[in-house]
């Protein structure tokens, strides 16, 4: 059973979310509004958090920032949620590190189906053995890629990206098998997820950007 921290401020959806994963087997805690959400965030540590971008008192966005500067939940996977369809909203939350986003109204299935992969690649990555490429390797225990004597942090869904990246060094990545195996989407219509995530990355990694090669209208791979 997995505990999930619900933070929205419309009771019906709520009710509804908590009805479809309670079901499923999870443990649900809830909040109404950002301060609350950020509160329950810190002392329970959640396995996963759904968080609204429309919050009283403090935005979903500021949430979320002060959840990636907070020790105890700066690796807790996030999915947002929002009324706004615009591409820009999504684009800004994929930019700032989500892991998932989807926009209202949308499926209870669908949102169960995304967080159960959340949690299936977040377990993955605690019992995959260390990968090392040359003067690279991954730190699993602690979400992190290491270099000589850097250290980069990262997310869970940036931690599985240079992983399947890794795995076969010089190999190009299919965009669509990445969508698939990272994110679970069945088709590559999210595809400036992967590039999102992508930049974010490589953003991340500085003067190590260039071992992620962009393969044009193919996908991506690791340069050894």
């Amino acid at each position: 059973m997995s505990r999930i921290l619900l933070v929205d401020d419309e009771r019906d959806i709520l009710d509804l979310i908590r009805i479809h994963l309670e079901r499923d087997g999870h443990e649900i805690l809830t909040a109404q509004d950002g301060i609350e959400g950020l509160r329950v965030a810190i002392a329970q540590q959640p396995d996963v958090i759904i968080l609204d971008l429309m919050l009283p008192k403090l935005d979903g966005i500021s949430v979320f920032k002060r959840l990636r500067t907070e020790s105890r939940t700066t690796e807790i996977p996030v999915i947002m949620l929002t009324a706004k369809a615009q591409q820009a909203d999504r684009l800004n939350g994929l930019e700032l590190g989500a892991d998932d986003y989807l926009s209202k109204p949308f499926s209870p299935r669908e949102l169960l189906l995304r967080i159960n992969a959340l949690l299936r690649r977040v377990k993955k990555i605690n019992v995959t053995s260390e990968t090392s490429v040359g003067d690279y390797t991954l730190d699993r225990k602690n979400l992190a890629l290491l270099v000589g004597v850097e250290r980069f942090d990262l997310t869970a869904t940036e931690f599985k990206l240079v992983s399947a990246l890794m795995e076969n060094p010089g190999m190009v990545h299919d965009r669509y098998d990445l969508l698939q195996r990272i994110w679970g989407y069945r088709d590559d219509s999210a595809t400036r997820t992967l590039d999102t995530h992508v930049k974010r990355l490589r953003e991340k990694l500085a003067s190590h950007s260039e071992r992620i090669v962009t393969a044009r209208g193919q996908g991506y791979a690791w340069q050894p």
